[in-house]
Formats: C-alpha cells, sequence, structure tokens
C-alpha cells in the first residue's frame, strides 16, 4: 500500500504543477491582451479608423535611401502628417539601413521639415536614410 500512496502523492504534485502552469499562463495571455487594448487607447483615429499613424505611403527615389512620404489624409495637421511620416520612415530606415536616422528635407525659411500638398491636399515630406 506504501507504493500506491506515494504514487497518487506524486500525481497530486503533477495535477497541481500542471494546474499551476495553466492559471500562469492564463494571466500572461490575459495580462498581454490588457496591454495591447491599452497600448491601443492612445492613439487618435484618423480618416479611415486606422488611427495614428494614418495611412501613409512611402516611394523611393533615384535610391532606396532617397524617399517622399504622401500621408493620405487630406486636411490633417501638419504635426500628425509628420507622425505619419515619422513611423513610416523610420521603419523603411531600418528594415534597409538598420538604422532609424532620417535626415529630413528641411524648409530654408522656417527651419523645419519641408511639407507641401499635393493636388488631393495630402501633405508630402521628403527625407533620406542617413546611416547603412
Amino acid at each position: 500500500m506504501e507504493g500506491h500512496d506515494r504514487m497518487a502523492h506524486g500525481s497530486t504534485k503533477d495535477f497541481a504543477r500542471k494546474a499551476l502552469r495553466r492559471a500562469a499562463l492564463m494571466s500572461g495571455g490575459v495580462g498581454l491582451v490588457a496591454l495591447l487594448a491599452a497600448c491601443g487607447g492612445e492613439f487618435d483615429r484618423g480618416p479611415r479608423g486606422a488611427g495614428l499613424p494614418y495611412d501613409a505611403r512611402l516611394s523611393t527615389g533615384e535610391t532606396w535611401r532617397d524617399f517622399t512620404i504622401s500621408v493620405r489624409a487630406p486636411g490633417v495637421s501638419l504635426a500628425d502628417a509628420r507622425e505619419s511620416a515619422r513611423f513610416v520612415a523610420t521603419r523603411h530606415c531600418i528594415e534597409r539601413a538598420g538604422s532609424s536616422s532620417v535626415d529630413w528635407v528641411m524648409d530654408p525659411e522656417t527651419g523645419d521639415w519641408l511639407v507641401t500638398r499635393n493636388t488631393a491636399g495630402e501633405p508630402m515630406i521628403a527625407g533620406r536614410c542617413s546611416a547603412r
């Protein structure tokens, strides 16, 4: 009988260990979902409900380093256009150059990024990945 008691006791420990492991995984999963939901709440909603960054398209120039970004949100504020362009440019430069450094085309009058608008009123911002 003594061997049977040890086996039953071992099974109880294994069961308890597995239950604790499941509980930890579940609470970790719930925590991750809560964290992701909290992160999503800090963004404003863009014109297509995508939030910041707004839908932005990057087109490369003569080389992959040079690019122009059109922010597909006519009438958006310059601050939001810049943030949307910064997001796309950073991703592009990290993927291509291994660095997030960007040299933006500057407006000589204001000393700030040069932002123009296309015929649809969408902001256009140009830059260059500065590191390789």
